[in-house]
Order: C-alpha cells, then structure tokens, then sequence
C-alpha cells in the first residue's frame, strides 16, 4: 500500500470512529488505525520554539513515536488566575492521585498587595493602581499564596500568565485594542512582579513562564504575539478552533487552542471554558440550586469530546478553567470529577503545555505536519 492510499485509509478511519457512541466514563476501545509512514518531504522547523528537553528519568510516554505507533492522548488542565488556596487544595490530591500535571495562568495582581498595586501597577492606557479584578490582599495573604504555589510547582505543575489587571472588553482600553508596545509593557509588569515574590520567596524561575491565555480570550493577535515572543513565551492557548486540533506554530509562537464542541445535553455549540459553558447553560446567571444538573452536563461534555478525539485524531485536548464557585462550584465540581476519572485511563496522559512541547520536540516534524493535516475532532 503506498504512502498516499494508507493516509486516506487512516484518515476514513478517524472520521468515522471519532463518532462512535459511548457512554459513562470508561477507556475508549483503542480501535484507531496506527499512523502511515510520512511523506519525505522537508518540513520547515526554522520558525518553531524550543523549550528545555524533560527532566531524567523520563515519563514512559516520553518518547519518540515508533513505526505505526500512535500519540498517546494528551489532556491540559490549565486554570485562568490561578490564586485560590481553596482550588489548588482540591486540585492537588487529585493530580496526585492520578499522576497528572496541570497549568495554573497566574495573574500577576495577585501577587501584589492592596497598598502595592494602588502605587506599583499601572495597566497600559489605565490609571496607576487600577485593575479590573481585586490586587492580592494583605502581606500575609499575599505571602501565603506564595507558598501554596511553591507547593504546586514542586510537584510538578506549570505556572503560566494570564497578565495583570484582566482588562477585557467594557473596561478600556481593553487588551482586545492593545498595541505590541503595550502587551510588552503589561510583560515587563507581570514579569517585574515574579522578581519581587521572588525575592520574598517564591519559587517561580522566569525561565519556566513559557505561556499564557489572555484575559478573556480577546487580543490583536498581531500585536500581542511579537510582544510573547519577545519575552521568551513559547506558547498562547487562547484562540479558538471548530473541534479538537493539533498545536500549530503562529509568528513563532505555539497555538494550542481551546476547542468550540457541541453540548451534547442542550445541543449547542461552546468554548470548552468553564464561563463560556455556563452562558450557554443559563447565559451565566447564578442558580447555585442547579449545581449538580449543570455539573452533570459538563462531565458529559468532556467525556463526548474526550471519546471523540481519542478516536479521532488524538490532538491535545484542551481544558480550560477559572477557579471559581460559580453555580454553587458546578464547574469546579465537574473538572475536578473528570480529572480524576480521565488520567488514570489507558495511554492518556494528564500533561502541561511545556510537557507537551516536549514531547513534540522528540517527534519527527513529518509526523507532526501528518498530524496536523488530519481533520479536527469534533464530537
């Protein structure tokens, strides 16, 4: 069979078993065809970002993909503002628990006292101590959280950005209308800010900040990824694709986008975010008493798309979360449910994005445009 025809067989085979009805929770049945040989055609890798190889001993799926082997499915946790001790409380036992790793996106405020942000931070094109959101507290809070994410970057999590003072569209300008000149400058603030819990203890290396999402998925992606890619950021996940894709390279920066997938229960199209769920619930109005019911919605959204993509075209799924209780903490409630039922199962792995990355790097980059090539996974 050549090269051409084994592609469109495999290709048959994803599009038609990535619809493949299921229920409840349990491992999909590993039916997928295996990956062809590539094509040898040269693939431009001169524009992709490089990250740090993995720490020895190496993760079992930590390797390069041998013939007609496939990727195993990757699954991305990552939680916008990233401060709650409450959250990171739960979410701790459970990673362990299930040996996976998530991504917390800090906001930079958090890490400022009150009397610290009202005279050291001043968003672009905003007032000195302005912020859409509240600064950290007091010392004592501030300092506690400090220790709270050290424990979670020691065992092993990734803290990312979610920048500073959270302007989103309404309180302008907004990050949607910034210039690069700006994204840098709410850089160097979020990056001036790690320095000095630094100093107070926090063990965040800058080195390690390789991504972020923006506040509330909004940017002038033209101006704001010359402003990542300038400061060393390797990867954005805040763009949005129709189904579950593979990461592509954009200006030098990886996307790994938050897919838009139907909702089974209401037969609607979403963000799988935790906000954008919950408005096409119930247009994002607090019923704490319908907790469990949208909970319940959630899970199996997850799982549809989980099952969808495993059979299908095995892209990272991505995640994303706030930590929150909104409607009484159904949201919290369901990722923290599938968390700890999705990354026990078989070749799964529960991984952060620099993980991810690495494990592209040891991927032939024919495999990774074969990869690419195929249709996303929508459920």
């Amino acid at each position: 069979m050549t090269t051409g025809v084994a592609l469109g067989v495999t290709m048959a085979v994803l599009i038609t078993i990535g619809r493949t009805p299921e229920q409840g929770a349990t491992a999909p049945e590993n039916v997928a065809a295996g990956l062809p040989a590539p094509p040898r055609t040269p693939v431009d890798t001169s524009d992709v970002p490089v990250v740090p190889p993995p720490a020895e001993p190496r993760a079992e799926w930590m390797h390069k993909l041998g013939p007609n082997e496939k990727p195993p499915q990757f699954v991305m946790f990552s939680f916008d503002g990233a401060a709650s001790k409450e959250h990171w409380d739960r979410v701790l036992p459970i990673a362990r628990d299930a040996k996976a790793h998530v991504t917390g996106l800090l906001s930079g405020v958090y890490m400022l006292t009150e009397s610290e942000g009202a005279t050291g931070y001043t968003g672009p094109g905003h007032d000195r101590g302005e912020s859409a959101i509240d600064f950290g507290g007091s010392r004592q809070d501030v300092d506690l959280r400090i220790g709270y994410l050290n424990d979670a970057i020691a065992a092993g999590h990734e803290i990312g950005t979610h920048y500073n003072g959270h302007f989103c569209k309404g309180t302008e300008p907004s990050v949607g209308t910034w210039n690069t000149d700006q994204w840098n400058n709410e850089l160097d603030q979020f990056f001036a800010i790690i320095d000095k819990s630094r100093a107070r203890g926090f063990a965040l290396d800058p080195a390690n900040i390789r991504g972020g999402r923006t506040p509330c998925l909004e940017a002038d992606w033209k101006a704001a990824f010359p402003a990542m890619k300038s400061h060393g950021l390797v990867y954005d996940t805040s763009h949005v694709s129709l189904g579950v894709t593979w990461p592509t390279v954009i200006d030098g920066v990886y996307e790994f986008p938050l897919p838009e997938v139907k909702v089974p229960a209401l037969n609607k199209q979403a963000v799988m975010m935790d906000f954008n769920l919950w408005s096409v619930l119930n247009g994002a109005k607090e019923q704490p008493e319908r907790a469990a019911e949208f909970s319940s919605v959630v899970v199996d959204t997850y799982r549809d798309v989980y099952r969808t993509v495993f059979n299908g075209n095995r892209a990272p799924l991505t995640i994303g979360n706030h930590f929150n209780e909104w409607a009484g903490g159904a949201f919290a409630d369901a990722v923290e449910k599938f968390m700890g039922e999705v990354c026990v199962l078989k070749d799964t792995v529960c991984a952060t994005y620099t993980e991810v990355i690495q494990w592209m790097q040891l991927q032939d980059p024919s495999i990774l445009a074969q990869l690419r090539s195929f249709p996303a996974a929508r459920n």
